[in-house]
């Protein structure tokens, strides 16, 4: 029976499968919304990563990942800028929801924070002009303060939006309560996206206490803190109503269990908790 709501981002059994096979565990148990990684993508080559889309009816809530804009020479710069436009004709080809943007952090031996912000902002209207040609929303994913050096300096909604109503059409963000549950502002800033209707995403997971690694500690829904119903009351009355995306990373634990128990525990803690 199709599981209606629930979308499975393949980072979440990265270590256990390739594409195909993540794909035939995902349809195994009903769920045919998934958000592959270009990685994922490019181990099986675009085309037939393509054909495996089509010929399963496979609706994908969002391809991971563009973004990582700042650094430190014009080159550098240029050659992410030529990286993401080729990520989103990618995510133009599998028919992505959105192409989601981990946007980058400190360039190496930089302080400069407000610069690194401007490379971001400038990244993304370079790329932006491409995105809108090929009808591909760009989602900014905010990330959890602890991100901010290495891999995302866009750490709130409130952030994020800001860039988004600079840039205007074609750029809204995805909501990862991982990242974002934390925020005393969040409730106002899911109005605010809905009021702007810049949600593309919703990224669901569990924060651990404690967490044992920053990147790769991710929890599976109701194991942690994170009041998921009451973030999705949230989305939804902000106007967003599509598929939940369970993203976990999680090198010791459900990356190491086979990936189908991980997708049915999925499966059963989206009915039981979210």
């Amino acid at each position: 029976m199709p599981v209606e709501g629930l979308s499975i981002n393949l980072a979440t059994i990265r270590e256990q499968c390739g594409f195909a096979e993540a794909v035939d565990v995902c349809l195994k148990h009903g769920i045919t919304s998934i958000a592959p990684w270009r990685d994922q993508v490019a181990a099986v080559r675009l085309k037939e990563a393509v054909s495996i889309v089509k010929s399963n009816d496979l609706h994908l809530t969002g391809l991971c990942r563009g973004g990582f804009f700042p650094a430190v020479t014009g080159v550098e710069r240029e050659a992410a800028l030529d990286d993401n436009r080729r990520a989103i004709d990618e995510a133009a080809a599998l028919g992505a929801d959105c192409l989601v943007l981990v946007v980058g952090g400190l360039p190496k031996g930089s302080r400069d924070l407000g610069e690194a912000h401007r490379m971001v902002a400038d990244g993304i209207a370079a790329v932006l002009p491409h995105a809108r040609q090929a009808n591909m929303p760009l989602a900014i994913e905010p990330l959890h303060p602890m991100y901010a050096a290495e891999r995302a300096c866009v750490n709130t909604l409130g952030h994020a939006l800001d860039i988004c109503e600079r840039l205007g059409d074609g750029v809204g963000v995805a909501i990862d309560v991982y990242h974002v549950w934390w925020d005393p502002d969040l409730a106002n800033q899911i109005a605010r996206a809905g009021r702007m209707k810049a949600i593309l995403a919703h990224h669901i997971c569990d924060w651990l206490v404690p967490t044992a690694d920053m990147l790769t500690d991710r929890g599976m829904m109701g194991d942690g803190v994170i009041d998921l119903p009451a973030i999705r009351r949230l989305i939804e009355n902000a106007g967003f109503n599509g598929r939940q995306e369970v993203e976990i990373f999680s090198a010791g634990n459900w990356w190491k269990r086979p990936a189908d128990e991980v997708v049915a525990t999925c499966v059963e803690r989206f009915r039981s908790c979210c």
